[in-house]
């Protein structure tokens, strides 16, 4: 296990640098997107639209987070916890394979089509810790812009600039390998052999 200070757009080397159970750091731009963002981008695709900005190379943070507006012009982000990125694996595929950001962050993990999609494109999970909506705020140092917002806050895509965004842990990385499938067969291996000992 090691320790990586990335800045975006992160590079597919600094990406295949990175291994399961690895700690990260993002500076740089982290982009929100919950799932009406996600949908309404892959529509997007469908119609042959561009997104209103690229997100190759950065992060997409699943995120619902809590704004503040200072005028008419600024915001300042007030909470910015993680999503459980389970509900995004339905678009996740497509997304990495349209938009190619190299870091998806959120809490939960995903599941295999998301790892098969990250070993393909050259992109990994970074698994931040839920509850901890403060400390990810922290780490926000300006609000550069909104898009979508008539989705709502929580569901707009909010433009992030980071330093030192984190602690992430590699849960999927760009092999594919998958820190919660592991921890999910282990756990399953153990209660079997549990059921075994105990005559069930």
């Amino acid at each position: 296990m090691a320790t990586f200070n990335l800045k975006t757009p992160i590079s597919k080397a600094d990406i295949h640098q990175l291994k399961v159970k690895d700690t990260l750091y993002i500076s740089g731009t982290i982009v929100t997107a919950r799932d009406r963002a996600h949908r309404r981008a892959l529509q997007y695709v469908k119609e042959g639209k561009a997104l209103p900005m690229k997100l190759e190379g950065l992060a997409v943070y699943h995120c619902g987070p809590i704004m503040r507006r200072e005028n008419s012009d600024g915001w300042t982000a007030v909470a910015a916890g993680p999503t459980t990125s389970t509900r995004m694996e339905i678009y996740e595929k497509k997304f990495l394979r349209n938009f190619k950001p190299s870091v998806i962050i959120g809490k939960g993990g995903m599941g295999t089509k998301t790892a098969a999609a990250m070993a393909k494109y050259g992109a990994v999970y970074g698994a931040f810790t839920g509850g901890a909506a403060v400390l990810a705020v922290k780490a926000v140092k300006n609000v550069a812009a909104v898009i979508w917002l008539d989705l709502g806050m929580p569901e707009a895509m909010w433009v992030l600039e980071v330093e030192n965004f984190g602690p992430l842990v590699v849960g999927i990385d760009s092999s594919g390998n998958n820190l919660f499938m592991d921890i999910s067969k282990g756990i399953e291996m153990n209660r079997n052999r549990i059921y075994h000992t105990l005559g069930l």
